[in-house]
């Protein structure tokens, strides 16, 4: 009801009518703009226990105008399985943020993918630790397979591949019909044929934390930990941050790596 009243006639495609006693459009209006009947549609306001359908929420839905979180919410309302969250159009503007948040976590590698793990944005540290740089495809899952750089940085590279193939098809497993995910992991099997055979073991793993061991050419041994974090408002964007364990002084390392130190060490560079 509160939805409905926030919506203007001339929002609605109608002609005003006139005076009315309540702002908004009237509940016969929604019903018949939506393509179903004026009694369902009142019974629904009034959360009794009827049949509904996806497509019927949908339909009411952009009729009321609702936004991406409020079309997820009415789903819940009415004991359905919502929807996969998108982000609302002035939430897409938020790049310049994240991008502060990654600087922010520097001298620490921090890199922000979409959901098919594509490399939007990676701060100056995850370059010169993990290798992310711009001649590489750039997709996070198959540069852990075929970038040779990366690879030989990582002493336990066999025991966290598995790890990592589950963790991306528990990703995909939130939009199983989606082409771009087919894409990836058919560019990924026919890329390495450790991925093909990891692929078919069919596991499946949340993404959460990660620990790393990498054995950089100029810092040495490094240790850390890396955690996925989601950020509401955007669903499509996944924020990966490495911070330092206690281990083998990683912490002070990774500072001397982004120092102008570091960085003249990192010109010329060395095996591996």
């Amino acid at each position: 009801m509160s939805r409905r009243a926030r919506v203007t006639p001339a929002e609605a495609g109608l002609p005003d009518g006139g005076r009315r006693r309540t702002p908004g459009l009237r509940r016969e209006e929604v019903a018949v703009l939506a393509g179903v009947g004026v009694s369902w549609y009142q019974w629904l306001e009034q959360g009794r226990d009827i049949t509904v359908s996806p497509q019927v929420l949908d339909s009411v839905a952009r009729v009321l105008r609702l936004s991406p979180a409020e079309r997820r919410h009415l789903y819940v309302l009415a004991g359905l399985n919502p929807p996969a969250l998108e982000p609302a159009p002035e939430d897409r503007d938020m790049c310049q943020g994240l991008r502060r948040l990654i600087d922010a976590w520097m001298p620490f590698p921090a890199h922000i993918m979409d959901v098919y793990w594509n490399a939007v944005m990676y701060n100056d540290a995850a370059a010169a630790v993990l290798g992310m740089r711009s001649d590489t495809t750039r997709n996070c899952l198959i540069d852990f397979f075929t970038d040779q750089r990366y690879r030989a940085r990582m002493p336990g590279w066999e025991e966290l591949a598995p790890k990592v193939v589950a963790q991306f098809r528990s990703a995909c497993s939130e939009c199983p019909d989606d082409d771009g995910f087919r894409a990836v992991v058919e560019e990924a099997k026919a890329a390495s044929a450790e991925f093909a055979e990891l692929w078919e073991r069919r596991d499946v793993r949340p993404g959460g934390q990660n620990r790393k061991e990498i054995d950089h050419p100029l810092a040495g041994l490094l240790v850390v930990e890396a955690t996925q974090l989601r950020v509401p408002a955007r669903p499509d964007l996944v924020i990966v941050l490495h911070t330092p364990l206690p281990e083998a002084d990683t912490a002070r390392k990774l500072e001397w790596l982004v120092s102008p130190e570091g960085r003249r060490g990192a010109m010329h560079p060395l095996a591996g």
